[in-house]
Parts: structure tokens; C-alpha cells; sequence
């Protein structure tokens, strides 16, 4: 007994000596924590010093790289045992998504700076891993702790570099200096100017899909994504607000109840603010805490007063002095508090989990699709980065509830549709993410309301309360293209965004490509509008003409038909004025000023990660001093515009259109060229409803006015897919409507367009925002002169995710002309 106790001590006195050993963030960095701002080269620093002298407790891993080539990185924590034998818990973890675990540890993921400029949250980390690894040692010794020190390395080092560039020295609390006004590029969003808190189901961005892979080896019991919101708030932490989904269970409700608690009982003893179960809600599933609940966790938001604005320090709207060292120790509080509350519930973590993935009896068993191979493969392509599992039906058919009729009905089924079961392990998140309309508990939402895939991907497919049997996925056969040198022409489909990646590819290698403006049948085969002809006779003087075409359609998996005759069976022939020849554009954007950086992110994305096509940027500081005709399309991204444009640059962008140019105004960009400023294009005046005079108490002010909003609602569209816009498209489309903004139709060229009946497929609308909508402009086309303006009221590029929208926008780009 005396050498087990002596032993136990040795062993204790080993580890407090090697805690006292390290190095605390202020002394390793050599200034206080909270007096600067941490550049992320110096928190890689700290967190490899730490693995290196504790390796026994540490283990450091760098998951992936940014756009900017900043490392991603993840700290493990726990005692030494649990380290020892990590990867051991990690697999007997995962089996109690099979029933089959048999491990007591808590699983723990802390998440920090998802939006660069919400900063403080990185220096917390270094607090809280070195409080882990000294005082609160006792912690890990059941619970594994995941550390992710900045998922948005590019944006947080964006904002440090400024902050450290334009404050003043000392600080300046008086919330009117430099130091606490970004410029338009703020440090919130990563490279791309995306959103990586709202990225987690999309997985649209590189650091999302790194991520996301080693966060499905481990689906921690907790997570909490760390943020910063206004100045003037007081700090936010579960329970969430709601709407909950309903997939939420009961347990994850009560535990985010107990976690709160707890943090309530710290900051009561240091006289701190706080407020829960407003504001943050768990519904859409993009999210930091959503998406980790939808998988299992009890998934939270802490948010800690401060953002952008409050630099090292800056005075409040009440007058108080709000320190960075203050939310350093909010967000180090409520870091502590969870490995805590989780430690101490560690049996009951595993057990709840364990329950968590227990096959749900859910309304909708399979959920069933057709559609183009194209799209079809794009979501199977999500599916697999999520580990959703899927497979093939037999030919047949299948009843259920509809979603291009929003009513019950059947749908034919072949070897080629796609079966999505609920009855997986990742079932609950494929109700989550294929569910047609999710059920709204409160319609005050954080964020938008619908975004089932069936819509977004743009497929046929049914919800089916009976369990479809499905087989698994065999080798797709690989597309068969006639590419021989005897033939006159090469032709290809145009339905899809590979398709638009062809083409671009081809104009981009100097390849001459036409566009069929009507339908034709040729050699027994029939051809719709849009699709791509590639001649000889346009390509002669491209001696590698034939090894490009080759190249190029096997990379995008391109099935093409030769010809030896451009004489058609039915419809133009290839020499017809029908027959366009598809020019070669120089594209140009507009940043800065008006526009928002989220819309011009979005753009600037595709085209350089998914179209890969040149795109030049021309800020609007100095966009007076550009030539335009230099380019052949102008992009205005969504923003705030106002009267931006005064009447001299209007004159300019008018005349410019008329020699030939296109313009495509997206969002609000159109209020800036509306009828009164020339072009053709009028917002919708509503008749004055006296009820709406009524007054209406207080309280229900905020209820009165989501009368008049659509918070992301799917609406099915009509389409006139003869026009160029529309090319690719049937008779209906379902848009993503984010806002009420409502334009009257075009004279014509009216491409897309909403028509009497406007209640949304799924989603919440407005009652007066209904009304507002209806028989108005989608996407349309105005004929200025020689050129066009391309308006897109609706955003289709929205956060990178509405895959079926896509199309249209590579449409304006080649194909109106």
C-alpha cells in the first residue's frame, strides 16, 4: 500500500513539475496576452512549443492549408494515458454509432475564430490549452479535448495586420478612431470573402472540406464554435433560441440548460452580463452549432461582445471600457466551464450518443431522385464528403410526396435515379438536408428557412414514407465521344455547370465553339438550344485542334457525337445566322464601395474555383479611370447601391451597353439602374393597404414586420427556356428567394418569373411579402442598343451552395448574346 501510494505521488509530483515547466502564452510570446493581437505564425508557434515539451498530453496535427497556404491545425489534449491510447478511443467512440462502443471518455471539439476579425477567440485558446495542461489538469483525465485554434487563419491575420497597421499607440478607447473602422474588406470572411460559419453542410470552401474530414473520424459529444457579436452586447451562451429543429432531442435541449448553468455560475461570481435563448437559434443546418447537432453533439454559439470594432480597447454605448483581456476571459470562462460540465458527465455523454444514432422513426423513410447525370453526380459528390451513404433503385416506380408538384404523387424510377435513406447512420442529417419543407417552431429565425437539396441540385424526386430498397453504387460507364478526324463537326450537350467548365476550358484554349439557338435532330439524335458545336472549318488553323477537344471532354467527362454533314434532319444548319458563334468575353467585376463582400465573394469564386475562368477586378475607388471597352461584361454584385451611380458614369455604363457591352446587375445592384436612370427595368409599386396604418402594440413590432420579409424561401419559378438566359432549363425553376425585393417584368426577354401564386415551396414568407412577389422578374434580359443588360434579382450563387442556379449565370456569361 505505502508503494502504491508512493509511487502515485511520484507520478504526481512528475506531472506538476512538468506543468510548472511550460511556459504560459504571455511568457512564450513575450508580451501579455490580450496587450496585442497574436499573428497566426506566433499561435502555430505556441501550440507546437507546447506538443514538443509535453508530448505525453499533447498531440498536434496540421489537417489541411489555406487558400493563402496558412497551416490548419488541431491540438489534442488529455492525459497521458488517454494519448497514448487515442486512437483506440477514437475507433471504440465511433462504434456507438453502431450500438457497438464501449469507451467512458467525453469527447470535446472547441472551435475558435470562424470569422477572422471575431478575434479574441484564437488568444483564449492559447489560455484555456495551457490552464488544461496546468491547473485544470484533473479535467482530461476523461475527457479528450479538440482544439482548433482558428479555422480562418487567412481572415484573422487579415484583420490583425490591419488593426496592428492603423491603432494608435497607446490604444484608443474612442470608438470614432481609425483602429476601430474597417475598410470594405473586412477580416470577418476568409480569401474568398466567404462565410465559413455558414459553410458547414455546403462545403463550398477548402478550409470546410479539411475540416470536415477529420471532424467525421471523431463526431465529438460538444462542440462550441467561439464568435464575437456588436460592442454593446453582453456575452451569449446556451441554450439556444429557438426555432429548434425537431430532429433536436431532448437530451441536447437539457444538456445546452446544464452548460449554461454552469457558465452562469462564473459569471455571477464576477458580476459579468449575459443573456441566453435569444437571438441564435438551431435551425439552418450550415452552422457551427447546427450542423455538430444534426450529427450527434450538444452544438453551441458563445458569443462575446467586441467583433471588429473593439480592438485592445474601446468605450461601450454605456460608457464602460471593454477590453481585449475582458473577452479573453469571457471566452476562457466558458471554454473551462464546458471541458467541465463535460467531464463530469462524461458516462452520460456516451450514453445519450449512443441513443443519438439509434435508427429514427422518421415520417420520411427514402427520398428518392432523378435528373440529369450531371447533377446527380454533383450531390453524390456532397453525399460522399458528409459519409451519407446512397445507392440505385431498381426500375420501377415510387409514391410519395412530390416536390415539383408539392403534393402526393409517383415518380418512374431506373437504374440511374439515386435512393437517400434516413435508415443509416447519418440519417438524421439527411432528414435534415433532404426534408421538403422543415417544420418552423418559431418563424423569428437567425437565418434562412429552406434548403432542401432536392430543390438546390435542381432533381426530380420523391419523399417516400416506405423504406425503398436500393443496391449498391456500380461503375458509372464512362461517356463515349467520337472524336475522329473525318468528321465536320463535334457536338456536346448544355445542361449542366461541367458543361459550362468545357466550354470555358475550350474558349480559354483558343477553341472556336458555336451555340445551336434552336432545337435540331441530326443522324437520328436530337439536340436542344444551347448545345455546343465545335467545327472543323472554324479550328483549321489548330493543327492541335482534335488532341485539345480530345483533352479537354475527357477531363469534364464529356460525351461528344462527330458528324460528317452540317446538314441537319430537322431545324438550322450549322452554316444558319441561327448557329452563333460563342464569343470569347473579357469579364470584368466591381469591388469595394457598394458592393458586399459576401456577393462579390461569391463571384469571385466561381469563377476562379469553379469555373476557372479569368475574371479581372476593378475596385470602385478607381473605376472611374477604366476604359471599358477593354471588357465585354460587367458584373454588379449584390451590395448597397443607393444612387451610387451619378448621371455622368450612368451616361458612361449606358452608352457603353449600347456600343455592345453586357452588363449583369445582381441583387440590389439593379436599384442602381432602374427605369429612372435609363435602362428599362422598374421596381414594383404596391397599392397602399390602409389596414396596415393600424397600430399594433409594442411587443409584436418585431412579429408585424416578418410580415413583410422572406427569410430564404423556395419558390417554384416559371421558365422561358427559349431565351439564351434559360438555356439548359425546363419549364419551372426553383429560386431561393432571400429578401422582398420585387421588380416589375421586362417589355421582354422576361427569362425567369414569378407568377400569381406565390406561396413558397418551403420556407417562410411574409403574408405581405407574398403579395409583394408575385407576377415579378426572376432573372431577365433588357436589349440596350447593341448590348445587354442581364438583371438577377435572385442571387444564384448564393454561399456557392444552389447548384441548380449555377447554369444561369454561365448563361448570361456565353450565352446571351
Amino acid at each position: 500500500m505505502t508503494k502504491i501510494l508512493l509511487s502515485f505521488v511520484g507520478i504526481f509530483t512528475f506531472f506538476v513539475s512538468a506543468s510548472a515547466q511550460l511556459k504560459s502564452p504571455s511568457e512564450f510570446l513575450g508580451y501579455e496576452l490580450g496587450t496585442q493581437f497574436t499573428r497566426h505564425h506566433e499561435v502555430v508557434d505556441y501550440y507546437e512549443y507546447l506538443a514538443k515539451e509535453a508530448p505525453e498530453r499533447v498531440k498536434l496535427t496540421v489537417y489541411g492549408k489555406t487558400n493563402e497556404r496558412r497551416p490548419l491545425i488541431l491540438a489534442y489534449v488529455s492525459s497521458a494515458a488517454n494519448i497514448s491510447n487515442l486512437e483506440n478511443i477514437r475507433q471504440e467512440h465511433l462504434k456507438d454509432t453502431q450500438e457497438g462502443g464501449n469507451t467512458s471518455k467525453a469527447i470535446v471539439w472547441l472551435s475558435y475564430n470562424v470569422h477572422g476579425n471575431e478575434s479574441v477567440s484564437t488568444e483564449a485558446s492559447m489560455k484555456t490549452i495551457y490552464e488544461l495542461l496546468t491547473a485544470k489538469s484533473l479535467y482530461l483525465e476523461n475527457t479528450v479535448v479538440i482544439m482548433d485554434p482558428c479555422i480562418n487563419p487567412d481572415g484573422r491575420d487579415r484583420y490583425s495586420n490591419w488593426y496592428n497597421q492603423y491603432k494608435n499607440t497607446p490604444y484608443q478607447v474612442d470608438p470614432n478612431s481609425k483602429e476601430h473602422h474597417e475598410g470594405w474588406w473586412s477580416g470577418r470572411s476568409n480569401h474568398y470573402m466567404f462565410d465559413l460559419n455558414r459553410d458547414w453542410a455546403w462545403l463550398t470552401q477548402v478550409e470546410s472540406q479539411q475540416r470536415l474530414k477529420v471532424y467525421n473520424e471523431w463526431l465529438p459529444h460538444v462542440h462550441v464554435d467561439f464568435h464575437e457579436q456588436g460592442v454593446d452586447n453582453p456575452y451569449y451562451f446556451a441554450p439556444a433560441a429557438e426555432p429548434y429543429h425537431e430532429v433536436i432531442t431532448d437530451f441536447q435541449r437539457d444538456f445546452q440548460v446544464t452548460l449554461g448553468r454552469n457558465h452562469a455560475r462564473y459569471f455571477d461570481a464576477n458580476g459579468w452580463f449575459y443573456f441566453t435563448k435569444e437571438v441564435f437559434d438551431l435551425f439552418y443546418p450550415s452552422y457551427g452549432d447546427t450542423y455538430p447537432t444534426y450529427n450527434g453533439a450538444i452544438g453551441m454559439t458563445y458569443e462575446q461582445g467586441g467583433s471588429g470594432r473593439a480592438g485592445l480597447g474601446v468605450i461601450t454605448r454605456i460608457g464602460d471600457t471593454l477590453t481585449l483581456k475582458d473577452r479573453i476571459a469571457h471566452h476562457f470562462t466558458t471554454g473551462l466551464s464546458t471541458v467541465e460540465v463535460s467531464s463530469q458527465n462524461a458516462e452520460r455523454l456516451n450514453a445519450e450518443f449512443k441513443k443519438f444514432y439509434k435508427n429514427q422513426n422518421f415520417n420520411y423513410k427514402s427520398y428518392v431522385l432523378n435528373g440529369d447525370t450531371d447533377k446527380i453526380a454533383a450531390l453524390k459528390s456532397l453525399l460522399d464528403k458528409h459519409k451519407i451513404e446512397y445507392g440505385s433503385p431498381s426500375s420501377g416506380s415510387v409514391k410519395g410526396f412530390n416536390y415539383g408538384t408539392g403534393k402526393n404523387g409517383s415518380m418512374s424510377t431506373t437504374n440511374n435515379s439515386l435512393v437517400v435513406s434516413t435508415n443509416q447512420t447519418k440519417g438524421t442529417l439527411v432528414k435534415v438536408l433532404f426534408e421538403p419543407n422543415a417544420k418552423l417552431s418559431d418563424s423569428l429565425t437567425y437565418d434562412i428557412t429552406a434548403w432542401s437539396l432536392p430543390y438546390a441540385y435542381g432533381l426530380d424526386a420523391i419523399a417516400s414514407t416506405a423504406l425503398v430498397s436500393a443496391n449498391p453504387e456500380t461503375n458509372q460507364t464512362e461517356p463515349s465521344s467520337t472524336i475522329t478526324p473525318d468528321s465536320y463537326a463535334y457536338i456536346t450537350d448544355w445542361n449542366s455547370m461541367k458543361d459550362a467548365k468545357f466550354l470555358a476550358e475550350l474558349l480559354k484554349a483558343g477553341i472556336r465553339v458555336r451555340k445551336a439557338d434552336h432545337p435540331f435532330s441530326l443522324e437520328g439524335q436530337s439536340f436542344d438550344r444551347g448545345t455546343l458545336i465545335i467545327t472543323k472549318g472554324d479550328n483549321q488553323y489548330r493543327e492541335d485542334f482534335l488532341g485539345v477537344l480530345k483533352t479537354t471532354a475527357e477531363k469534364y467527362g464529356k460525351t461528344i457525337t462527330g458528324s460528317k454533314t452540317g446538314f441537319v434532319d430537322s431545324g438550322k444548319d450549322f452554316g444558319s445566322s441561327s448557329i452563333k458563334m460563342i464569343a470569347k468575353p473579357k469579364i470584368a467585376v466591381l469591388s469595394g464601395g457598394p458592393t458586399s463582400t459576401l456577393r462579390f465573394g461569391e463571384i469571385w469564386h466561381f469563377f476562379e474555383q469553379q469555373l476557372h475562368y479569368p475574371l479581372t477586378v476593378i475596385d470602385d475607388a478607381y473605376a472611374d479611370q477604366v476604359d471599358l471597352d477593354d471588357y465585354t461584361i460587367l458584373i454588379l454584385p449584390g451590395g448597397r447601391y443607393g444612387n451610387h451611380f451619378n448621371e455622368k458614369q450612368l451616361k458612361k455604363l449606358q452608352q457603353w451597353v449600347q456600343k455592345g457591352g453586357k452588363i449583369i446587375a445582381m441583387g440590389d445592384a439593379i436599384d442602381a439602374l432602374d427605369g429612372e436612370n435609363g435602362f428599362g427595368i422598374q421596381k414594383k409599386e404596391m397599392e397602399n393597404d390602409s389596414s396596415a396604418n393600424v397600430p399594433s402594440p409594442h411587443k409584436n413590432s418585431e412579429r408585424e414586420r416578418i410580415k413583410d420579409a422572406i427569410t430564404g424561401a423556395i419558390f417554384k419559378t416559371k421558365v422561358d427556356n427559349t431565351h439564351p438566359l434559360a438555356y439548359g432549363y425546363g419549364p419551372d425553376y426553383f429560386t431561393l428567394k432571400l429578401g422582398n425585393a420585387s421588380y416589375n417584368y421586362l417589355s421582354n426577354g422576361n427569362a425567369v418569373y414569378l407568377e400569381k401564386n406565390t406561396k413558397p415551396f418551403s420556407g417562410f414568407a411574409g403574408s405581405e411579402a407574398q403579395k409583394k412577389v408575385m407576377e415579378s422578374l426572376v432573372f431577365g434580359v433588357e436589349n440596350v442598343g447593341s448590348g445587354q443588360v442581364v438583371y438577377m434579382v435572385d442571387n444564384p450563387l448564393f454561399r456557392g451552395f444552389w447548384e441548380n442556379g449555377k447554369l444561369f449565370f454561365a448563361n448570361a456569361l456565353f450565352m446571351v448574346d
